[in-house]
């Protein structure tokens, strides 16, 4: 076994093409993310222990910052490695059914929950910790956009002509959520 198939088989999870939707995404995308989250949560949990340190300076907006990133780094990787969580029985539960749930949903999470250590203690710690948990959070929002079109498709998208109503209205977006530009072209619709 090489080294590149025992990482996989560490990072891979159970059942992970159905948990995330069917994505198809590429392989480094969805490791890579999941790796930079685990990467991250521990340089979260670790920074956010000298952010703590920073009481002796008297300093507690630091203080608070760092005990929001410890949280930030446990819930993290809770979520991305439930297996170093194995002695809580829910913790598992918990992060299939974040699994479950849209990629987008994710994305918006680790992007949120990443902000607020930075703001209270904007030092290089705060800054690089937080830093890779929004990273994670980017990746997830770029697997969540799925795959580009083809050439074909776009050019045909692009050349097709548009429908402008006849008085120069408004126009009006269709009432089909899941429907897509590049599925039906006829989607705007005059008011």
């Amino acid at each position: 076994m090489s080294f590149a198939e025992k990482i996989t088989g560490l990072l891979a999870r159970p059942n992970q093409a159905e948990q995330m939707g069917g994505i198809d995404a590429p392989w480094y995308m969805k490791y890579g993310g999941r790796l930079l989250g685990i990467v991250g949560a521990f340089f979260c949990i670790l920074f956010g222990l000298w952010n703590v340190v920073g009481i002796l300076l008297l300093n507690v907006s630091c203080l608070i910052s760092g005990i929001i990133q410890m949280v930030v780094g446990f819930v993290v990787m809770a979520l991305e490695a439930p297996c170093c969580f194995f002695c809580i029985e829910y913790v598992n539960d918990i992060s299939n059914k974040v699994d479950a749930r849209p990629l987008w949903n994710r994305a918006a999470f680790y992007c949120a929950i990443a902000i607020p250590p930075i703001i209270l203690c904007p030092g290089l710690g705060s800054i690089f910790a937080c830093g890779l948990v929004f990273g994670t959070g980017v990746i997830y929002g770029l697997m969540g956009l799925g795959k580009k079109a083809s050439r074909e498709d776009m050019a045909a998208a692009a050349t097709s002509p548009t429908q402008m109503p006849p008085d120069g209205g408004q126009m009006q977006m269709g009432t089909d959520q899941h429907i897509t530009l590049m599925e039906d072209p006829d989607v705007w619709r005059p008011t």
